[in-house]
């Protein structure tokens, strides 16, 4: 201030600095040092950080943080949400996108039924296009890349009628895009995804009557055409029963490994799972509480272990069916209701009992779990089933069926089950593998579910749900922002992905939405001209995500300081013609 003039006391300051927002303040301090001091304040960017970005106040500071100045910052400054660049090389709706573990490439997969590859430099540029039509795709779907980034494993869908649920699983080289193998894939939305380097899972599907399947999952080597005759090139992984027109899908695999070093912890509201909507099933275990089942129709399909005290299977099928023949059974039953009581009453002394300790207790275990969507009231995907895969399942080596299986043990149980009450549209893994997102849409909450072919209607509003594989709790209330619009019937996947501190996913109202992991808060929406399908944070710089829609275009994103250094870093030419010709003349 004027030299010799009076100064407001600190506090008067503080006080009048609440009432600005925070671009004010920063002016406000560059007046003189007393107020630079003021307008740095931890408790004032405190409140500016929870007034500003509508936290919740009972969340504390991200653990990482130094200040709550910076950490205002950081999400202000880094999260990508520039638009940088538009890719149009694909002439249909873009479905999804997927970064190569060193975030030197990425590749997408298009309803125009190509993979294209694509170098991720300082301009990203198109490397490389595989058209699938030669081998029958009606388009590609989706893609992963193996750990060590040398295969490329792409999914899509047969061309057929309009009700085929058949699809293909491609693996091609990243050393000269050759094709090495395909594998059948039935349905087609379970994906398919990588075990290990060289092992990747398909599903095939199998009817058993007009509501009761049976589904497979597969082991393949992904060099099956250059394998001998003598090595086995595939392996049944697991065998399970599917009731009331549900299968399995979009199978993905968990790493417990890396469950004790985190990235993240998410544990400031663990006293919500208690509250949760979304009841959990341990199938391990016979202490199942009845308040946590599902109010309506057939009941989740859990053995009976062995020392239960349950009525023998046997004796219960030949029951019915005694009660059937006797019209002892009131109301009468329909051939739906008949069909998912005889198959619930065979399986279960068909069926493997589950892992009895499914939490891994060593740190260093090389468990792995295998993750998908599956159901037990009707076709549409509401739940989460997990199974466990053991060390030794994880080759093709060894005998190909029925090992570890008594004759009449025909069947797989699922060791862990989550109920989302709602159809899952969209799943993905934190970086570390510690937790699962789920994109959903809610059913009504309490909808009757008496034909399994007549899902109940579900909400436009899509539920971001966040669960602890460690505990198998859910640990963050549900995300919301993004919506969705299609029916029950037409209801497809909108991919999700998961950085060290952001989480990202597609919607049907046209925008890709960001949101923090810690403060659970949508930080961004991003603009495109139709459905964003998918959206890719890079893995070595989360400031870089892409986004794809059925515009046909992939978005490339920046945050606003990444985009500054790109700038600054960029050699001007104007400048450099200017220095060239000064050189020349002298």
């Amino acid at each position: 201030m004027a030299a010799g003039g009076p100064r407001l006391p600190d506090p008067v300051l503080f006080e009048i600095f609440l009432y600005l927002d925070h671009s004010d303040v920063l002016s406000v301090g560059l007046v003189c040092r007393q107020w630079r001091a003021v307008a740095r304040d931890e408790f004032l960017w405190k409140e500016l950080f929870y007034r500003y970005y509508r936290v919740s106040r009972d969340v504390p500071r991200h653990p990482a943080a130094v200040s709550w100045y910076e950490e205002f910052q950081r999400l202000y400054d880094t999260i990508p949400c520039v638009e940088v660049q538009a890719l149009k090389e694909h002439n249909d709706q873009v479905l999804h996108l997927s970064f190569s573990h060193s975030g030197c490439l990425f590749a997408s997969c298009s309803k125009d039924c190509t993979v294209k590859i694509w170098s991720n430099e300082l301009d990203i540029s198109l490397q490389h296009s595989s058209n699938m039509r030669p081998y029958n795709w009606s388009y590609t779907q989706f893609s992963q890349f193996n750990s060590d980034d040398s295969l490329l494993l792409v999914s899509g869908v047969f061309v057929g009628p309009h009700n085929s649920s058949s699809g293909e699983i491609a693996v091609i080289s990243m050393e000269n895009f050759t094709l090495l193998s395909r594998v059948r894939n039935k349905p087609y939305d379970v994906f398919g995804c990588w075990l290990n380097e060289t092992n990747l899972i398909s599903g095939n599907l199998h009817r058993i009557g007009r509501i009761t399947s049976c589904s497979v999952l597969w082991l393949n080597n992904a060099f099956q055409g250059i394998e001998s005759e003598n090595v086995n090139v595939v392996k049944r992984l697991f065998k399970i029963q599917n009731l009331n027109a549900s299968t399995i899908r979009t199978v993905m695999v968990a790493d417990c490994s890396r469950y004790d070093c985190p990235d993240l912890l998410l544990d400031y509201e663990e006293q919500l799972a208690a509250s949760s909507t979304c009841p959990v099933f341990d199938l391990g275990s016979d202490s199942e509480e009845e308040e946590a089942k599902p109010k309506q129709a057939p009941e989740p399909a859990v053995q009976e272990l062995p020392g239960a005290g349950g009525v023998p299977a046997e004796h219960g099928l030949q029951q019915f069916f005694d009660d059937i023949m006797g019209d002892h059974i009131r109301p009468a039953m329909t051939d739906t209701e008949l069909e998912t009581k005889v198959a619930e009453l065979f399986v279960r002394n068909r069926t493997k009992p589950p892992e009895p300790n499914l939490l891994p207790k060593d740190s260093n275990s090389k468990t792995k779990y295998l993750i998908f969507t599956t159901g037990c009231l009707t076709y549409s995907p509401h739940q989460i089933g997990i199974k466990r895969i053991l060390p030794h399942q994880m080759t093709t080596a060894g005998p190909v069926l029925g090992e570890e299986r008594r004759s009449d043990e025909f069947f797989d149980s699922l060791d862990h089950v989550i109920d989302i009450h709602g159809h899952i549209i969209g799943m993905g893994l934190s970086p570390d593998h510690r937790y699962l997102y789920v994109n959903s849409r809610a059913w009504p909450r309490d909808c009757v579910i008496s034909d399994p072919m007549q899902p109940p209607p579900i909400a436009e509003e899509i539920d971001l749900h966040v669960f602890d594989l460690k505990t198998m709790k859910e640990v963050k209330r549900a995300l919301r922002a993004h919506r969705a619009y299609t029916p029950n019937e037409e209801c497809f996947f909108i991919f999700l992905d998961v950085s060290r501190d952001f989480v990202a996913s597609g919607a049907e109202d046209r925008h890709g939405y960001i949101w923090d992991r810690h403060y659970n808060i949508c930080l961004a929406k991003l603009q495109h001209d139709n459905v964003v399908n998918s959206v890719a944070f890079s893995p070595v710089e989360q400031e870089l995500l892409l986004t794809a829609s059925d515009d046909t275009t992939i978005k490339v994103w920046r945050s606003p300081r990444a985009v500054r250094i790109r700038q600054a870093t960029r050699p001007r030419p104007r400048k450099l013609l200017f220095s060239w010709l000064m050189n020349q003349k002298s």
